[in-house]
């Protein structure tokens, strides 16, 4: 009869731990979410206040739901501003007219970083660097905008207007921008694109010469576009340390750095346009010297595609982290292009996760774009919540930032109703939240804390409520939970707060 009474406990425990196990403790989940013409948030230009507010609470819900822990907000689209700035005027795609205010007046960025927070997610705000005027006669342009306060900074190039990356005041302006917003806001990070200088077009050099015959120093044209990179990052990587150690400074290239027939050390593609030879964007140098601590390529094609397979580009990203962390942009986007039948088929998206989750140098995903998810193309909502992120995930911590440990969780813990049947809920106080962010809940059925297995996470508050599914012990008359706690560096505390619930008759009694 024990022999049984193990059996019954100990196989649903195993059950329960291969599908925790199945999925990694620490993952990086995120979405960009952009604001340039409207793509994602708002919705359109003229939104109220109390509109623009619904549609982000919405847009995070979503989310959350879908199992991210982060989100990436462009806040900087066209040298512009969705928070007030003393250097650049507010968005156009905000209030519709570039410096016009939102009326009833509120700070979006707060908000947002709040209402992010709230939920236990990241905050990244994404910055464009360069762009100045979307559509050159198109846009809505402040007269304080500073195209107009300092004209000679800027080269046209296409239909849109840009910052010459050549310019050392242009530098220093960029990087006084970049300054304000983390010594002003609660921000996890700061995050730039992939534009820098910009792609080509054909036929048509990027007009630079004049700063070049000023600032190239003996250099070749070449190599001179690739310094001024260089230079500008190394910069932002100084001043937002200087600012704020604990900020985080993310890169998001162009999905192939060099083709190996210019470099042996490129990878193995054919793409017509690189980070290094065409937006003279040297991101394994960055990598290499420390200068920021993530790289997210957008990896936007699929496995079969001819000259920039995912495959092939995923494996060459994993070996080139140089011990920062990886994390690879998903084209979920593609989901809507009529002419792609890769990104038709509902396995194409599961697939790259489970790809991605064979290297450990690769710690999670970021998808192009938020918008794309109101829609569940090819059920991949679902396939997010029912299976790859069904439990949650840790952030990965980043110990060359901080690895000190917070402390032991400090909490009280009770049942509240009486449930036998349903799920349980119990009450969570804590009495001791400072510097801590999160608490980590571990399932077991046996008295033994493993922490691989997460369960789930609940946002650092006075009062929290914890739910513990019926159906995932269902078959458990005795069981055990323990917590950790998490600090804002995403570092968990070494010990942890054990409780028991034992089904007596048909109460749960809890110890």
């Amino acid at each position: 009869m024990k022999k049984y009474f193990f059996l019954i406990i100990l196989f649903p425990f195993l059950l329960f731990t291969f599908h925790l196990s199945a999925q990694p403790k620490y993952e990086f989940r995120a979405v960009w979410v952009a604001t340039v013409d409207n793509i994602d948030w708002p919705s359109e230009k003229y939104l109220s206040t109390d509109s623009q507010k619904t549609e982000f609470i919405r847009l995070l819900d979503m989310h959350q739901r879908n199992g991210m822990n982060a989100i990436i907000v462009q806040i900087r689209p066209a040298t512009d501003a969705f928070y007030p700035s003393q250097y650049e005027p507010w968005s156009e795609w905000l209030t519709g007219t570039q410096g016009k205010p939102p009326i009833p007046y509120y700070d979006p960025l707060e908000f947002m970083i709040t209402e992010t927070h709230k939920r236990g997610m990241e905050f990244h705000a994404w910055m464009n660097p360069y762009r100045a005027e979307f559509k050159i006669g198109e846009s809505s342009i402040s007269p304080t905008h500073i195209t107009k306060l300092h004209p000679d900074w800027f080269l046209p190039y296409g239909s849109i207007k840009l910052f010459d990356p050549g310019n050392k005041e242009v530098q220093q302006f960029v990087t006084n921008v970049v300054k304000d917003v983390v010594k002003r806001y609660d921000i996890d990070a700061i995050h730039f694109d992939d534009y820098f200088y910009p792609y080509r077009i054909a036929g048509k050099e990027f007009p630079d010469s004049v700063s070049f015959a000023k600032y190239g120093n003996g250099l070749n044209k070449e190599d001179w576009r690739r310094s001024n990179v260089d230079s500008i990052i190394l910069m932002l990587s100084k001043a937002i340390k200087k600012e704020n150690k604990f900020c985080k400074f993310g890169i998001s290239p162009f999905g192939v750095w060099r083709n190996s027939d210019k470099d042996p050390e490129g990878s193995n593609t054919k793409a017509g346009q690189t980070n290094y030879d065409d937006l003279y964007a040297d991101i394994l140098l960055w990598l290499k010297n420390k200068w920021i601590d993530y790289a997210a390529p957008q990896l936007y094609w699929e496995f079969s595609q001819p000259k920039v397979p995912f495959a092939t580009l995923i494996d060459w990203w994993a070996k080139h982290g140089y011990g920062r962390q990886v994390f690879i942009g998903h084209g979920v986007y593609r989901a809507f292009e009529t002419k792609s039948a890769a990104w038709k088929n509902p396995n194409e998206l599961p697939d790259q996760i489970k790809k991605l989750r064979e290297y450990p140098q690769v710690q999670g995903s970021i998808y192009f774009s938020s918008k794309t998810f109101e829609k569940n193309p090819n059920g991949w909502n679902d396939s997010l919540q029912n299976n790859y992120y069904k439990y949650p995930a840790l952030i990965p911590p980043m110990p060359w930032i901080d690895n000190s440990k917070p402390q032991t969780p400090v909490l009280d813990a009770e049942v509240v109703g009486n449930p036998t049947s349903k799920d349980i809920f119990l009450h969570i106080s804590s009495k001791r939240n400072t510097g801590i962010k999160q608490y980590v809940v571990y399932l077991s059925a046996v008295n033994g804390f493993t922490e691989d297995k997460v369960y789930k996470i609940l946002t650092a508050q006075k009062d929290m409520q914890l739910n513990i599914s019926f159906d995932d012990i269902s078959k458990w008359n005795n069981f055990y939970f323990f917590i950790t706690a998490i600090s804002r560096t995403n570092n968990e505390s070494v010990n942890f707060q054990q409780y028991n619930l034992t089904l007596t008759g048909d109460h749960w009694t809890l110890k």
